[in-house]
């Protein structure tokens, strides 16, 4: 049964401004950004029904992942292919890519994260500090890092995603994350990005984290 939280969460992410050279991909103003609002809360949902202890905070949907697909960290091959190992995704459950995700390459670093999670068999939250894609102005087919001013306005959402799922553990992964955690007074870990042959760095710090306690 879908959680009316859920559902009042990803209306108040849709009704954001993120300024000119971002885009809210949840904005009510176009048709195809209701399929990504409904996978957002099939996410939302089944990860609520898994009960994680983990928040990851990433930095910034990509225009290859999120920006195409509204989950994060994930890309068009992991919504649209078989239920993973988590039994999250897949077509089955009612996730629909929208026109456009048709030819656009898959975002690695999505299916990076997806397969150090599954080798760790360890399935935490995801989000990110700026739940929205930044690019640069005039060329949304690209990527921007977020300004600090931008991953302010995302604060709110982690904060009540932590409160939502009963988070226990936050994580930032990369630096862009940890300095939205820190403006709040948060002294979490941080680990290395996935992303730009992050693989290895990635997988070392969340192994680390197990090893040290954190709960899955």
């Amino acid at each position: 049964m879908r959680d009316p939280a859920v559902s009042a969460f990803v209306d108040r992410l849709a009704a954001v401004e993120t300024g000119p050279d971002s885009t809210n991909f949840f904005d009510h103003a176009v048709p195809a950004n209701g399929l990504r609002r409904r996978n957002l809360e099939l996410y939302l949902q089944e990860m609520l029904d898994r009960r994680p202890k983990v928040l990851l905070v990433g930095e910034a949907p990509g225009f290859r992942g999120m920006r195409i697909t509204g989950v994060p960290f994930t890309n068009r091959t992991i919504l649209g292919g078989p239920a993973n190992s988590f039994g999250l995704f897949g077509p089955g459950k009612g996730y629909v890519l929208p026109p456009e995700a048709a030819g656009v390459p898959a975002e690695p670093t999505a299916t990076v994260l997806w397969q150090v999670l599954a080798e760790l068999d360890f399935l935490p939250l995801l989000w990110s500090a700026f739940p929205w894609h930044s690019h640069r102005p005039g060329l949304p087919q690209t990527n921007r890092t977020p300004r600090p001013s931008e991953t302010k306005l995302g604060t709110p959402f982690w904060q009540e995603l932590s409160e939502l799922f009963g988070i226990e553990t936050l994580v930032a992964v990369g630096n862009v994350a940890q300095h939205s955690l820190k403006r709040v007074g948060l002294d979490v870990p941080k680990i290395r990005h996935p992303a730009h042959g992050g693989r290895e760095g990635f997988k070392q710090g969340l192994q680390e984290l197990l090893d040290s306690g954190m709960q899955a």
